[in-house]
């Protein structure tokens, strides 16, 4: 499928992908242009109220590391966003993830699963809206996050490591409140019970004729005003 696409906020009118289609979801390092995470995944749903899309088992993603090989999460709090990063590849593992994101909205919601289509939770990733582009769609994270539970309870996620994002120059003062903002809007959601976590998602089975999407060779362009043809299983 070819599909001609250009840069937007994701609120305007615009070409949609097709269930099937491949894209990629990728974050940019905070305080830089540069692309430090990039997954590929398959698109399950794109509207004007929402894109939803499936990252498979075993796909090929980008992730940050250290320079010295050491993964950022092993890496002690104070010095975690200080010491040199580089990026490198690496296989998803576990069940796969149904990601949903509503255009304009600064954040979106993932869905995990158990082994055997076991429901876990739901996990609200506080972040930039996403802006589409031929191939994808670009956001940056915002490091605090809420976790949310069959049971309709939630809690606030990586509070230090928000915290300590800001002590590292990593986000100001009024970034950090509008972070904050976002993240009460997202409770009172979760709440009301709102869109999407009263809408069933958690039943929800990929496709099983899908291929898992390949990592390009040009996961980490930012020059993105070109089209391309988008694959589909």
């Amino acid at each position: 499928m070819t599909a001609d696409i250009v840069e937007t906020t994701g609120t305007a009118e615009v070409a949609r992908w097709a269930p099937g289609d491949h894209i990629l979801w990728r974050y940019r390092a905070n305080a830089s242009h540069l692309i430090h995470i990039c997954r590929p995944v398959t698109v399950v749903e794109d509207t004007a109220e929402l894109l939803a899309v499936w990252l498979a088992p075993g796909t090929i993603c980008v992730k940050p590391q250290l320079t010295d090989g050491t993964s950022v999460h092993h890496e002690p709090l104070p010095t975690r966003y200080t010491k040199p990063r580089t990026t490198a590849r690496s296989q998803w593992f576990g069940t796969g993830v149904l990601k949903l994101a509503r255009p304009g909205e600064p954040w979106s919601v993932w869905l995990f699963w158990d082994h055997g289509w076991q429901f876990r939770n739901w996990y609200v990733n506080l972040e930039e809206p996403l802006v589409r582009w031929d191939r994808g769609v670009d956001s940056e994270d915002h490091f605090l996050d809420i976790a949310v539970y069959p049971d309709r309870s939630w809690e606030w996620k990586d509070e230090d490591e928000f915290a300590q994002a800001q002590r590292a120059g990593l986000m100001g003062p009024e970034q950090a409140e509008r972070v904050r903002a976002a993240g009460r809007a997202a409770a009172a959601t979760i709440e009301s019970w709102g869109a999407p976590f009263r809408d069933g998602w958690e039943n929800w089975r990929p496709d099983p004729a899908w291929s898992v999407p390949a990592l390009p060779a040009h996961w980490g362009r930012t020059d993105k005003k070109h089209t391309s043809a988008h694959s589909r299983s």
